[in-house]
C-alpha cells in the first residue's frame, strides 16, 4: 500500500557564469555590475589575469564589492556567502592569503574605473523630487572615516584630533557632489585630512555643470571656489557667515539684494529661521548667497531649498553607519584602502541605482522613501542565494530588490528636528553631554521664515 511522503524537494535553477568565475556574482546586483561591464573595466586598466586561475580578475571584482555588502566578515567568510547556492558546482576554496594575493594583484584602477561608469544621478528628468526650476538639486560635503592604525597607513594618513585626545585611528577626508533626491554620487575625491575640504572641493568642480544647482555649508563659501563653480554654468545656493560684510548693489522686492564675492555676481538672502518644536523654540539667523537673480524666484523658496543640503548628511550615514556599522575599514595599506574606498562607492551607488529604477515604476513615489536599508537587506539575500545574477530577456526595473523596496516604502517626509548629539561614543563612560545621551529624540516641528531686509546700503 502505497504510503504518502511529508517530505517536499524544492529545485531551484541558479544561473551564474561557467567554470572557475561561477563565484563572481553579487546577486541580483550583477544586473547593475555585469561581467561585460566588470570585464570592459579590467581589459581597460590592463588587470586581467594572464592565466585562468582559481580566482579570476572578474571573480576578485566581486568579492571586494560583496565584502561591502557584509562589513562585519572577514573576505573568507564573503567568499563562502558567495559560493553558498552554488551546490554542485566545482568551486575553489581559496586560503585567506589567496585571496589577499588575488586583492593585491588587481589593485584599485578597476574598481576606479567601475566608479567612473556608475557615478551619476540616477534619475530621469521627469523623477519626483530631485529637480528644482529644471535644475539638478546637488550638495558637496566631506567626511571623515577610521582605517586601520598600522605603519604603512601612519606613512600617508594622520590621526584625528580632538578635545579627548584624538580619535585613535588615522583618517581618510572624503568629499562628495551628490544629487539631493536621490542622493546617488556624481563624484567623489579622497585623501588625507592634511588637505582641507575647499582643496578637495576643486577636485570635483569638473563634475559641476548646467543645469544644477549646488548647495554647500559656510566651509566652501571661498571667493575663488565660487567663481570657479559659476564658470561651469552650475548655480550655486551657499550660506555664508552673518558676519559676512556683503554691500548693497542694488535692492529685490523680496528683501534680498544684489552684491559680489569677488568677480562673481550674486544675490544676498538674510532669513531669520524659527523652529518651534514640544520643547521649545529656537531662532537663528541664516545668510545665503546664489547665483539665482531671477526675481520670480522668491527668496523663502530658496532659504526652504537650502534644506535639501542635509541629504548628503544621510547618504554619509548610509554609507559610514547603513553599510559599515560605524566600522574602521578593513585595509592595512594605503593602496589596500584606496582599492576598499572605491569598492564601497560602487557598491553604494549600485544599490542607489536599484532604488532608483525602483520608483521609476511608481512616478508618484519620491526615491527619497525607499529605504536603503531594506535594499541592502535584500541584497544581501540575494547574493547568498544567488539569485537574478544573469539578467531574463526582458528588462525588469524591479527585481527582487526593488519589490522590496516599494513594498515597504518610508513614510513621507515629516518636519522633524533632532537635537545634536554624540554621534559615536569614544569611551565606555557616559558622554558629557546635557542629555548625557549618544543618541537624541526626534521632534515634530514647524518652522518660519522672515527674510531680513540689509538695513543700509
Amino acid at each position: 500500500m502505497p504510503v504518502e511522503s511529508d517530505i517536499s524537494q524544492v529545485v531551484r535553477v541558479v544561473n551564474v557564469a561557467g567554470g572557475r568565475f561561477a563565484p563572481g556574482h553579487l546577486g541580483e546586483l550583477t544586473q547593475i555590475v555585469p561581467f561585460e561591464m566588470v570585464d570592459a573595466v579590467l581589459a581597460k586598466t590592463g588587470t586581467v589575469q594572464q592565466r585562468v586561475r582559481d580566482l579570476p580578475s572578474r571573480v576578485v571584482v566581486y568579492l571586494l564589492l560583496s565584502a561591502v555588502l557584509f562589513a562585519e566578515c572577514g573576505y573568507r567568510q564573503v567568499w563562502d556567502r558567495m559560493t553558498a547556492a552554488l551546490d554542485g558546482l566545482p568551486v575553489p576554496a581559496p586560503t585567506p592569503a589567496a585571496l589577499a594575493a588575488a586583492r593585491r594583484r588587481i589593485g584599485a584602477a578597476p574598481l576606479r574605473a567601475l566608479f567612473d561608469l556608475l557615478r551619476g544621478p540616477a534619475a530621469g528628468p521627469a523623477t519626483k523630487g530631485v529637480w528644482w526650476r529644471g535644475r539638478l538639486v546637488t550638495a558637496i560635503d566631506g567626511t571623515t572615516m577610521c582605517c586601520p592604525d598600522t605603519p604603512a597607513n601612519l606613512v600617508v594618513y594622520r590621526k584625528g584630533g580632538g578635545h579627548h585626545g584624538g580619535t585613535g585611528y588615522p583618517m581618510i577626508r572624503l568629499l562628495a557632489l551628490v544629487a539631493c533626491g536621490t542622493r546617488g554620487l556624481l563624484a567623489t575625491t579622497f585623501g588625507t585630512t592634511g588637505r582641507g575640504e575647499t582643496g578637495y572641493a576643486t577636485d570635483l568642480v569638473p563634475a559641476m555643470r548646467a543645469p544644477m544647482i549646488v548647495l554647500a555649508d559656510r566651509n566652501f563659501a571661498a571667493a575663488d571656489l565660487l567663481a570657479q563653480i559659476a564658470d561651469r554654468g552650475a548655480d550655486l545656493l551657499v550660506r555664508v557667515k552673518t558676519g559676512r560684510r556683503l554691500p548693497v548693489c542694488a535692492r529685490c522686492a523680496d528683501g534680498s539684494w544684489l552684491s559680489r564675492i569677488g568677480p562673481l555676481e550674486v544675490r544676498v538672502i538674510r532669513a531669520e529661521i524659527t523652529i518651534t518644536t514640544p520643547g521649545g523654540q529656537r531662532t537663528e539667523v541664516y545668510q545665503l548667497v546664489t547665483t539665482v537673480t531671477d526675481p520670480d524666484c522668491p527668496a523663502t523658496e530658496l532659504v526652504r531649498l537650502y534644506h535639501e543640503r542635509w541629504e548628503i548628511e544621510t547618504a554619509y550615514c548610509e554609507l559610514k553607519q547603513t553599510i559599515g556599522d560605524g566600522r574602521v575599514l578593513r585595509a592595512r595599506t594605503p593602496a589596500g584602502l584606496e582599492q576598499e574606498i572605491y569598492a564601497l562607492l560602487v557598491a553604494y551607488q549600485a544599490l542607489r541605482i536599484t532604488i532608483a529604477d525602483a520608483t521609476l515604476t511608481a512616478p508618484d513615489v519620491d526615491p527619497d522613501r525607499g529605504s536603503f536599508t531594506i535594499a541592502l537587506n535584500t541584497a544581501r539575500d540575494q547574493l547568498i542565494k544567488a539569485a537574478g545574477v544573469i539578467a531574463e530577456t526582458t528588462v525588469d526595473l524591479l527585481g527582487g530588490i526593488g519589490r522590496q523596496v516599494l513594498e515597504h516604502l518610508l513614510p513621507d517626509r515629516r518636519c522633524r528636528t533632532s537635537p545634536r548629539v554624540v554621534k559615536r561614543a569614544i569611551s565606555n563612560y557616559a558622554p558629557h553631554t546635557a542629555s548625557g545621551r549618544l543618541r537624541g529624540p526626534s521632534h515634530k516641528a514647524t518652522i518660519s521664515i522672515d527674510v531680513l531686509v540689509h538695513p543700509d546700503p
